[in-house]
């Protein structure tokens, strides 16, 4: 039998460790949201282009971390070094962000772009997996709800930052972005360790077709993966030009509210997967779901005095599916294929987010663009509130029959 892993730690130092693997989260994902409010200064005015390529920005980086994912988790499944991954990983994303402030034609921007997504899920999906086995498998609940409160919190902040950053000068959240993942590489080096059993038995990519062959409840947790991203990716994009081109508001108002939606979200997260290790996985995603699908599909029909609190709801929402989503990934997935499963579970998400963005530009343009904006939006919010629903009417009964999610 296997060692335990060399980062599995007893009391406090175990709890630093982990508190220290969600701040890497955390400066991983605040250059995420830098660049979302200044989008139509950064993108739209910068370079002349349609609401739609505006949209594509936020798309094209998933496209790169889409054709990447799968490649990098079974590389790592079956050599190993995640760790170093991580790093390298993380050092050619600030390079991107540095080079994307250059002069250069909108086609080597949109490029650099789809390299910095490849190089930034490498990373994240290497911290997932290595978060996912630091601790015994009775407490995965509470790891990945530490990093993922990390990685929803670097979200949060980094739209408010970055509207701030970007009020005079819509460069410096690239600018900036680059040097918070150097940072993040930094504290990578320090705080991830390999552990013992990471090293034994490695598995191909070719192994996950096998896994979902075999369990195919797999497939579930990975649309719900695809589904979060998509609607994420009109918070993200759809929202941001709403809210400027309906409501008129500047940079930092749109930060904020983007803040108050990830704030509740990032916060809730670790109590929320602490809870998920003793109640039913399967009873918090449909209700997180319907409740987040809910309210993002009624998003226009609030004034704009109401935003806030309708969105720290639906951020509450999203906390309460978001840690019981993780976990479905690895509780269905082998030990040889973390990796890869939790780089499935990131290439899912990430075509979610490839999706989304095109998806609310194409939506709020067609149905807009005789100049009701407002209704061109309320069917995009539609569209993205609705999927939601109706995969929980469609996925969850199924998980339900098969008494999938019930804490063992």
């Amino acid at each position: 039998m296997a060692s335990a892993p060399a980062s599995v730690e007893a009391g406090h130092e175990g709890f630093g460790r982990l508190v220290l693997q969600g701040a890497v989260a955390l400066l991983m994902l605040v250059p995420v949201t830098l660049p979302v409010p200044v989008l139509r200064t950064l993108v739209h005015e910068r370079f002349g282009v349609s609401e739609l390529l505006t949209s594509l920005f936020m798309s094209i980086n998933m496209v790169g971390a889409v054709l990447s994912a799968p490649v990098i988790g079974g590389l790592a499944d079956r050599l190993g070094h995640r760790k170093h991954i991580a790093i390298g990983a993380l050092v050619v994303d600030a390079v991107c962000f540095f080079a994307m402030t250059g002069p250069v034609p909108f086609v080597v921007f949109m490029g650099l772009r789809f390299v910095e997504g490849a190089a930034h899920i490498a990373a994240l999906s290497m911290l997932l997996s290595l978060a996912s086995t630091s601790v015994p498998d009775a407490h995965r609940g509470r790891a990945l709800g530490l990093v993922g409160a990390g990685l929803l919190l670097g979200v949060a902040i980094g739209a408010p930052i970055g509207g701030r950053l970007g009020a005079s000068d819509p460069m410096r959240p690239l600018v900036v972005g680059g040097f918070v993942v150097l940072g993040a590489a930094a504290l990578a080096a320090w705080v991830l360790r390999e552990g013992a059993a990471e090293v034994e038995g490695r598995a191909s990519a070719a192994g996950l077709r096998v896994a979902l062959r075999e369990q195919g409840r797999l497939v579930i947790p990975l649309l719900f993966a695809f589904a979060d991203r998509f609607t994420v990716g009109f918070y993200t994009t759809t929202f941001s030009l709403y809210l400027s081109r309906v409501h008129g508001a500047d940079p930092p108002r749109i930060g904020l509210l983007i803040a108050a939606f990830m704030l509740p979200f990032a916060l809730l997260s670790y109590p929320f997967g602490w809870l998920s290790e003793r109640t039913s996985r399967v009873a918090l995603l449909g209700v997180g779901s319907v409740v987040y699908g809910i309210g993002t599909a009624s998003l226009v029909l609030w004034p704009p005095e109401a935003l806030p609190l309708v969105m720290a709801a639906i951020g509450i929402s999203a906390a309460v599916m978001f840690v019981p989503t993780m976990l479905l990934t690895t509780e269905y997935a082998s030990e040889s294929l973390r990796s890869t499963a939790m780089a499935a579970f990131n290439a899912a998400g990430s075509l979610g987010f490839i999706v989304g963005p095109l998806v609310g530009g194409f939506v709020s343009e067609s149905i807009g663009e005789g100049g009701d904006w407002r209704r061109g939006y309320g069917a995009a919010f539609l569209v993205a509130g609705g999927s939601e629903i109706l995969l929980v009417a469609v996925a969850l009964p199924f998980l339900w029959r098969r008494g999938a999610g019930l804490r063992t």
